[in-house]
């Protein structure tokens, strides 16, 4: 195990700082907002800057790699990462920090790639699972440690901001002097809305509601804490303690999903997710630890939707598609973050902070009302038909890439030959004069099971040979 690790150590690094430099990030722009007297409104929209910047890497990297390489677009990334973060602290001012939040959402996406593609390549078939369950962890401790470090000092002063960038900045090191074999191209995909919604109604559906909610937490939450009067330590657990309450309640989930209806499991985590709602919305508590751990529990059960609702759509989806499904999904989840964060700052600044969680509420139910309907109008996949969940507890920090590393042999060797023609791999070339891209297609032939939806060519996987 140790033998397989040490490959990846600078992988591992790389994506650590990269995670623990955006979670003091993201922790201390609405904290320091807040203290600055910003508005709600402006502090959803950094929400939502962040969002635009995340589904545009996610689409642009790809190309940009194909161009320049890998290792030069990983150093691109962290340097505007680290310019985004410095010129917030110079320029402390909403509508310039809601454009800077974008270049941050679009490195981020951008760099997550790079990496996941290179431990993708370095990984054997045999420890691919544990590796992409130690990246996972690290990726979680990292952003929590990030998030947790704003107890240590002022976030009025500059100290924070200077931190972030010094670790962007510490990011490249590790590839830049271990990372020398540039891995197969990126995993880029397309959107299709049609194709989506075609295959599985209900999950493109509730993935779009989750984005709206989710990202409305994600972003402001800490505003939400600030004006409830909690310390600057006790935000700093109110929005990363979820984090990992849901990561941790990824289990349980994956076995109810795998035995029941997915649906049904589904519904159940939105009431639970409602109830957190309602609590927060109606009973007004203040003290610090009712409300932490309503947070917690808020957070186990919203975080925990993603994984139910992707494995409902692949469960459905034809033989091939897990990498596109997966990656199409995450783009449509991006849409619903990108308006998230708007309406509930909006709200916010109308009817006080717990609108935060009206909101929540509001897309809870309008998830379980979809969902009934669809459970009375199509029958359940058969249990021999459902594949495996793949536990993603904090989406925001996914890629098409990460669906990329996280699927097991047969998905990948399905995804790229189901049809049969898949071109051979060849030697990956560098540099702006790489070869043009190629898609994997899958034909209506291919998609079609009797039992299944016939799910069109909306995505391609394009991979710069």
């Amino acid at each position: 195990m140790i033998q397989s690790l040490l490959p990846l150590a600078a992988l591992l690094i790389g994506s650590a700082f990269l995670l623990f430099a955006g979670g003091v990030n993201n922790l201390i722009l609405p904290v320091r907002g807040e203290a600055e007297g910003f508005s709600a409104i402006s502090l959803g929209l950094l929400g939502t800057g962040w969002a635009v910047g995340y589904v545009a890497g996610c689409l642009r990297t790809p190309f940009l790699v194909a161009r320049v390489g890998h290792i030069r677009a990983f150093g691109v990334m962290c340097a505007l990462a680290t310019i985004a973060v410095l010129m917030s602290l110079v320029l402390i001012d909403p509508w310039i920090w809601i454009p800077l939040r974008s270049v941050s959402g679009f490195c981020f996406a951008g760099a997550a790639m790079i990496v996941e593609s290179w431990l993708s390549e370095r990984s054997e078939q045999a420890s691919r699972g544990r590796i992409f369950g130690i990246y996972t962890m690290v990726n979680l401790a990292a952003t929590t440690a990030g998030q947790m470090v704003l107890t240590l000092g002022d976030a009025k002063g500059y100290f924070f901001f200077v931190l972030a960038a010094m670790i962007y900045c510490l990011a490249l090191l590790p590839t830049a002097i271990f990372a020398t074999k540039s891995p197969q191209p990126l995993t880029s995909v397309s959107l299709n809305l049609r194709g989506l919604w075609t295959n599985s109604p209900i999950s493109f559906f509730a993935v779009f509601i989750v984005g709206i909610s989710n990202a409305s937490f994600g972003t402001l939450a800490a505003v939400f804490a600030t004006r409830m009067g909690l310390s600057l330590s006790t935000i700093a657990l109110f929005v990363s303690v979820p984090i990992l309450a849901a990561a941790a309640l990824q289990i349980p989930v994956g076995i109810l999903s795998d035995r029941f209806d997915r649906r049904r499991v589904l519904i159940v985590i939105a009431l639970i997710a409602l109830l957190a709602d309602s609590v927060f919305v109606f009973s007004r508590f203040t003290d610090p630890f009712i409300l932490l751990g309503l947070s917690t529990g808020f957070g186990a059960v919203a975080y925990s939707m993603y994984s139910v609702i992707v494995a409902h759509a692949n469960d459905r989806a034809a033989p091939g598609t897990f990498i596109q499904v997966s990656g199409g999904l995450l783009l449509v989840y991006g849409v619903g973050a990108i308006i998230g964060p708007t309406i509930s700052g909006f709200a916010m600044a109308r009817c006080g902070p717990p609108s935060l969680f009206a909101v929540a509420g509001a897309a809870h139910i309008i998830l379980i009302a979809f969902a009934l309907l669809r459970l009375r109008s199509t029958p359940e996949v058969a249990a021999n038909d459902k594949g495996s969940l793949h536990a993603t507890p904090v989406v925001h920090m996914s890629t098409p890439e990460t669906a990329a590393l996280g699927a097991d042999e047969a998905e990948l060797t399905s995804d790229r030959a189901e049809d049969g023609t898949v071109e051979q791999d060849q030697p990956t070339n560098e540099g702006p004069n790489a070869p043009a891209t190629r898609a994997f297609q899958f034909d209506q032939a291919s998609c079609g099971l009797s039992h299944r939806k016939w799910l069109p060519s909306f995505l391609r996987v394009h991979r710069p040979p």
